[in-house]
């Protein structure tokens, strides 16, 4: 039987629009990733039955996680490993301050994010590390179960690449909306993605 996981993105957060750098930043959901969090618990609840939902120790992953574990009568747990990559002095900066303040080192993240070291944080290569460590522990602990996973935008970016077997240099070509849903089973040593940035349930927001 294969291990299936639902693999989440946090709600709606300040900070997404104007962008801004957040990574290890505490910050709630916005009033709309309130409601974004329990549709997700809700298309959850209506077309899978996981045994347990991990997320990232970031408040809003486990506001997210635990209205999805709710609505599916399960327990959330915290996942250390699945937290935000750091950004180091770049944190909570907007875009626009770190492309005026940090040119050359803002062009490298955009079209280079494989070869950039965040100034006092981490890189791709660090989060992929204790990413795919996490991983590792979910397939083993929960082998042929389906797990609800909550984590962050550029995680899930990297965990995809990593399950597509696509390096990091493509970390740009994958998109993660707030509380999408990728879904993804896992049988025999292999990964198949099945859904990619599935936001349907969301859809009577836009309305």
């Amino acid at each position: 039987m294969p291990t299936k996981i639902l693999l989440v993105r946090h709600g709606h957060v300040d900070g997404i629009n104007p962008e801004r750098f957040r990574g290890r930043a505490e910050i709630p959901l916005s009033a709309l990733g309130e409601k974004q969090r329990l549709l997700t618990a809700a298309r959850v609840k209506q077309s899978s039955a996981p045994a347990i939902v991990l997320t990232s120790s970031l408040g809003r992953c486990i506001a997210t996680g635990e209205a999805i574990a709710a609505a599916c009568g399960v327990d959330s747990q915290i996942l250390a490993d699945l937290c935000d990559i750091d950004y180091g002095a770049w944190q909570w900066k907007t875009h626009d301050e770190v492309r005026q303040s940090a040119p050359v080192a803002f062009e490298c993240w955009k079209k280079f994010p494989d070869q950039m070291q965040m100034p006092e944080g981490e890189s791709l290569q660090q989060v992929l590390v204790r990413a795919t460590r996490a991983l590792a522990k979910i397939l083993r602990d929960y082998e042929g179960q389906t797990i609800v996973v909550v984590s962050h935008d550029s995680v899930n970016r990297v965990l995809l690449l990593h399950m597509l077997g696509l390096p990091l240099s493509k970390y740009w070509a994958i998109k993660q909306d707030p509380c999408c849903i990728n879904e993804i089973e896992f049988h025999e040593g292999m990964f198949q993605i099945t859904g990619i940035n599935e936001s349907w349930h969301l859809q009577q927001l836009d309305t």
